[in-house]
């Protein structure tokens, strides 16, 4: 009542969007309450929650930071979070198309002093919610890497993975916050095995057909293989697509292009069509968005959820492929064979139901 609602109940020990409930009013705070301390005791062994502000057009704005155990520590920038999907991120970038040079470097110096005030060691991100009138809050620490460190590491040249092992082997920081500095832009896309027509429920399966992008300023790591599977017992993630641009159109322009080689067939499905929609979108192409994105632009029954060309285009070149690769295995001279193979009728299967 002090703080006044709307407000969101938070599990202390969670994370990835479990154990959080938006509250408008007072009447439905004890049921919520309720609902919030028993996922949380059930996902993370601890019941306990906390309460914060809920904020209207919020932006999820996050800062890496490193520190040593000599008393250094340093903030490598912000990463723009605020597209999201069940309260979790699926792209980031960084700069922030957002934040004012300003707001960054107060935003940075706070994560610092954070960082400083619990002795931190480690790598870390601080996390804040923004509002419109660029007004920053706390929102959590993070205390460890995190999925989106790439947009990081491509626009400082800081390889924020290694850092962290050497820091644990006792080794100070190499460079001070005068040496850290922003070049260009890099944005990740998370590759999920997920529908996103389906609410981005998990469509996990084996998959039959893959080949991943390439060429300049792209950046793709994963750890899936064709006749790999996506099993159901984990995050359903295949892989943090990254590229890095001079600026925000070419970093925009490489990941169209990236999420357009991008071919993954089988028994999943996946969110690529997702992300080709949202890197078209005019909203995003601005950098106007907020954490409420997709609720309030991303409707695929009413807009329809026939696949854009570059994925029919994909599954049309990966039929070509598994009947080319089949008569290759046939050996050096050996004939083609007159009828497609298992896996291109696969392939052209799956390219005639998307047709349809």
């Amino acid at each position: 009542k002090k703080i006044g609602f709307p407000i969101m109940v938070k599990a202390a020990a969670g994370g990835g969007g479990k154990g959080l409930r938006f509250v408008e009013n007072g009447k439905d705070l004890a049921s919520i309450v309720r609902t919030v301390a028993s996922e949380a005791k059930s996902s993370f062994g601890d019941g306990r929650f906390y309460v914060e502000k809920f904020l209207k057009q919020p932006r999820h704005i996050e800062v890496q930071v490193l520190a040593d155990a000599h008393g250094n520590t340093v903030h490598l920038f912000e990463r723009e979070c605020s597209i999201q999907r069940r309260h979790q991120k699926v792209v980031e970038e960084s700069p922030s198309p957002f934040i004012t040079p300003k707001m960054r470097a107060e935003m940075g110096e706070v994560a610092v002093r954070a960082a400083k005030a619990v002795n931190y060691v480690s790598a870390g991100t601080i996390e804040f919610l923004a509002d419109a009138d660029r007004n920053f809050y706390f929102l959590e620490m993070n205390t460890r890497i995190q999925v989106e460190h790439p947009v990081t590491e491509l626009v400082t040249g800081i390889d924020l993975v290694r850092a962290q092992i050497e820091i644990a082997a006792g080794a100070k920081l190499p460079f001070k916050q005068k040496d850290l500095a922003q070049r260009g832009w890099a944005i990740e896309c998370r590759i999920y095995a997920e529908d996103p027509t389906a609410g981005f429920t998990p469509a996990p399966g084996k998959i039959e057909t893959l080949r991943f992008p390439d060429g300049p300023g792209v950046r793709n790591d994963a750890g899936v293989y064709a006749g790999a599977e996506v099993p159901v017992f984990y995050d359903p993630m295949i892989s943090k697509l990254a590229v890095w641009g001079a600026d925000r159109d070419q970093a925009i322009d490489r990941m169209r292009r990236a999420l357009g080689e991008f071919v993954i067939s089988g028994e999943l499905r996946t969110n690529l069509d997702f992300h080709r929609w949202i890197m078209t979108h005019p909203r995003f192409l601005k950098g106007d968005f907020d954490t409420n994105f997709i609720n309030q632009e991303y409707h695929p029954n009413q807009n329809g959820t026939a696949p854009q060309g570059a994925e029919l285009a994909a599954i049309f070149l990966a039929a070509i492929a598994a009947q080319t690769n089949t008569n290759h295995s046939n050996g050096a001279g050996a004939q083609p064979s007159a009828a497609p193979s298992a896996s291109a009728w696969r392939m052209l299967g799956r390219l005639d139901m998307l047709r349809r």
